[in-house]
């Protein structure tokens, strides 16, 4: 099922080409329900071992366009595992202290440790795409970042951080409405933000620095998926089984005692 999501590196990709609605071959949420609790339940397993053995780490890089679903995501792939060993990470506007460092700084302090869990949601991508679409920075400084980024994850990865990046793909018309949603709902006001509308303009503009991002970002040691997210409940399921297909091939076991635990008696 995941195979066609995942960008084979060194080919060339057409957002276009990818429909946003698609739910392999499930209708309904409903005949999702029993396989996500599983996958759910396996994934509670392998994040005990992974913070077991305190060996490696896992990096989710979640990024998309606005009302894509990134808090969504992390609420339904994540839900129940042990919040200890997970980090969420949110990448805003760059702070003060964080602007007066190269654009990495502020990515790499927020890696997961060994054992751990990390959610970004948005990440160093935005560096070569809010800054490209609204011309934050000269062409001549984030044409170089791109590099920078293979660089830096072909780094975390040589050292212990898988790192799963999802582009969670939703049309503009399912933007539309997830935007007029928020409008009705005066539970959801506090969800509006002015960058939101302003940045629907610069829709045609995002998905060419998406693509640009999915032509020259995506490497052998940390390849692309672009998740059909029109359906909040194929994207979760989609996404949680790579998560889970990702720890299992880490083939990881319950660290030993580092002493003698034969001889141990628990007194009354």
């Amino acid at each position: 099922m995941l195979q066609p999501f995942i960008v084979t590196p060194g080919t060339s990709v057409c957002l276009a080409d990818y429909d946003a609605d698609d739910t392999g071959h499930y209708h309904h949420k409903s005949e999702t329900k029993r396989p996500l609790k599983k996958l759910q339940k396996r994934l509670r397993k392998l994040q005990e071992l992974l913070y077991a053995e305190n060996q490696r780490a896992l990096l989710i890089i979640l990024q998309g366009m606005d009302t894509c679903g990134k808090d969504g995501t992390i609420r339904g792939v994540m839900s129940g595992i042990n919040v200890q060993g997970c980090d969420v990470v949110n990448f805003k506007v760059p702070s003060a202290h964080e602007a007066s460092h190269d654009f990495l700084w502020r990515a790499h302090r927020a890696v997961p440790a060994k054992g751990i869990i990390g959610i970004f949601n948005r990440s160093h991508y935005e560096d070569v795409l809010v800054t490209r679409v609204h011309n934050l920075v000269p062409e001549e400084v984030w044409t170089l970042r791109y590099q920078q980024i293979n660089n830096f994850e072909k780094m975390l990865v040589e050292n212990g951080t898988v790192v799963l990046k999802f582009f969670l793909h939703i049309s503009k018309n399912e933007q539309k409405a997830r935007l007029e949603s928020r409008l009705r709902d005066p539970r959801k006001h506090w969800k509006i933000a002015e960058s939101d509308l302003r940045d629907r303009a610069y829709w045609n503009d995002y998905v060419h620095a998406y693509e640009t991002v999915f032509n020259t970002c995506n490497t052998e040691w940390a390849p692309w998926h672009i998740i059909p997210a029109n359906k909040k409940w194929y994207r979760n399921l989609v996404i949680t089984e790579r998560v889970v297909e990702s720890l299992q091939k880490l083939d990881m076991k319950y660290p030993e005692p580092t002493f003698d635990i034969s001889q141990i008696t628990i007194k009354d």
